[in-house]
């Protein structure tokens, strides 16, 4: 998907409060340095940073009072309602907005 998102054939969004979220586990498990490394490969691939503006927060907020999912992931479900995209992951706990928000599974890690 990234090298499809390089190439202009599809877009790829993230909000700032998940690309925040990606940072600090990149930092937690490798380091600072390849945290920023990361970063510049969501650059490089022409990921869309979305900024959370209030309507966002709220749908998002919306979705954490119905669901179970942690409230970053809601950020990233928001923001898929927002695009009318689905959310791609391989995190099953996604799994419990599949009736709000369609997920594309990366893996087998979640519902198929």
């Amino acid at each position: 998907m990234l090298e499809q998102a390089r190439a202009g054939e599809i877009a790829l969004s993230i909000t700032t409060v998940n690309l925040g979220e990606v940072f600090y586990r990149a930092i937690r498990e490798r380091g600072l340095e390849h945290a920023h490394e990361m970063l510049g490969r969501v650059e490089e691939f022409g990921v869309e940073i979305a900024d959370v503006d209030l309507e966002l927060a709220l749908m998002a907020g919306s979705l954490k009072a119905v669901s179970g999912i942690g409230y970053a992931d809601c950020f990233a479900a928001a923001l898929a309602q927002r695009l009318a995209a689905p959310v791609v992951t391989g995190d099953p706990d996604f799994s419990q907005v599949e009736g709000v928000v369609p997920v594309e599974w990366l893996s087998a890690a979640g519902p198929q």
